[in-house]
C-alpha cells in the first residue's frame, strides 16, 4: 500500500471516529445526560428518570414559572401579596398566618393518622428587594416544591400531619446590611416557630432548583433528621444530589426552629452563582432538580 492510500485511509478512520463521537454527545445532551463535570468538578448527580413517582416534577415547574409571572416579589409589596392570595387557593386548607409589618405567611395542613404528631414542611416566597430580582431558585423554587407535595400528599398518607408554611419576610428589608440578615430577616419563620414550638420535624426548602444540583447537609442540621433524609433520597434514586458532607452554617428560615428545640433540616445548595443577582431567573433553574428533592422529601415524609 503506498503513502497515498494510507493517509486517505487513516484520514476517513479519523473522520468515522468524530462522527461517531458527535452522534453520542448528541444523544447525551439530548437526554440531558452529558457526563461532564459541572461546577462542582463532577458528573451531574440527578439522574433523569428516578425510581419513585410520587412527585410531579412538571406540575411543580408550571407553579415555579406561575410565581415568576408575578415579577420581583419583596415582602410586602402588592406583587407579593397577590401572590399571596394564589398560594392560600392552592395549599390545602389555606390560610393566612399575621407576621409584624402587615406581612403575611400562607399555611395550609393534611392531617396525619397520628394528629397530634406535626411536622411543619416550608420555604419563603418573597424575593429581594433588588430591582428585576426574580428569583427563580430562591425563594420560587422551594415554594414550588412545597406546593406540589401539599398537593400531592393525602390525609392520613402519613403518620404526621404535615404543616405547609410559606413565610414571607425571609429576607431583609431594602437597605438592610448582609451583616444584620438575622436580626431583621426571617420574618415570618419567626413567628411560624412559635407556633409550632412542639413540632416533631421542621423541613425547610432553599435553593433547590439549580441546574447543576448539590445539596450537602448545611452544618446547623439536625444529623439524625439528615441521614433519614439520605436513606429516603436513596430509596427514590437521588442520593447523588445528597453528597455525605457538611458545609457552611447557614441562618435561614429553619434557624427559628432550632432555637425552639425542633428537629429541623435545610435543603439549600449554597454555592449558587446567582445569588441575589438578576441571573437568578428561569435558565438558572431545573425541573430535574425539583424532582430529585420533592421525590426525596416525599419518601421522607411517610418515614416520620
Amino acid at each position: 500500500m503506498n503513502r497515498h492510500n494510507l493517509r486517505v485511509r487513516i484520514l476517513f478512520a479519523v473522520l468515522a471516529v468524530q462522527l461517531v463521537l458527535g452522534a453520542t454527545v448528541a444523544t447525551l445532551a439530548a437526554t440531558n445526560s452529558l457526563p461532564f463535570p459541572g461546577k462542582h468538578g463532577s458528573p451531574d448527580p440527578v439522574p433523569a428518570r428516578l425510581k419513585a413517582d410520587r412527585f410531579d416534577a412538571g406540575r411543580a415547574w408550571r407553579l415555579l414559572k406561575l410565581q415568576l409571572s408575578f415579577g420581583p416579589r419583596p415582602a410586602g409589596s402588592e406583587s407579593s401579596r397577590r401572590l399571596a392570595e394564589t398560594l392560600r387557593r392552592k395549599l390545602p386548607h389555606g390560610r393566612f398566618q399575621a407576621v409584624p409589618g402587615g406581612l403575611r405567611n400562607v399555611i395550609g395542613s393534611v392531617p396525619g393518622k397520628d394528629p397530634h404528631r406535626i411536622v411543619v414542611v416550608g420555604a419563603h416566597y418573597d424575593t429581594k428587594d433588588i430591582p428585576g430580582f426574580l428569583g427563580a431558585n430562591d425563594g420560587a423554587s422551594g415554594t414550588a416544591v412545597v406546593l406540589e407535595l401539599a398537593g400531592r400528599l393525602k390525609p392520613r398518607e402519613a403518620r404526621p400531619t404535615v404543616v405547609f408554611a410559606l413565610f414571607d419576610g425571609e429576607e431583609s428589608p431594602a437597605g438592610t446590611p448582609d451583616s444584620q440578615f438575622e436580626q431583621y430577616g426571617l420574618r415570618g419563620s419567626r413567628v411560624a416557630a412559635a407556633r409550632y414550638p412542639h413540632a416533631a420535624a421542621m423541613i425547610l426548602f432553599d435553593f433547590v432548583g439549580d441546574r447543576e444540583l448539590r445539596l450537602p447537609r448545611e452544618r446547623s442540621s439536625n444529623t439524625r433528621l439528615w441521614g433519614k433524609l439520605r436513606s429516603a433520597a436513596r430509596r427514590v434514586g437521588a442520593i447523588g444530589a445528597f453528597p455525605l458532607a457538611s458545609e457552611a452554617r447557614i441562618t435561614d428560615d429553619h434557624t427559628p426552629f432550632l432555637s425552639e428545640g425542633v428537629p429541623s433540616i435545610d435543603l439549600i445548595d449554597w454555592d449558587f452563582a446567582c445569588f441575589h443577582r438578576t441571573c437568578d431567573n428561569l435558565s438558572a433553574v431545573s425541573p430535574k432538580s425539583l424532582d430529585a428533592v420533592g421525590e426525596s422529601v416525599a419518601q421522607l415524609l411517610r418515614t416520620l
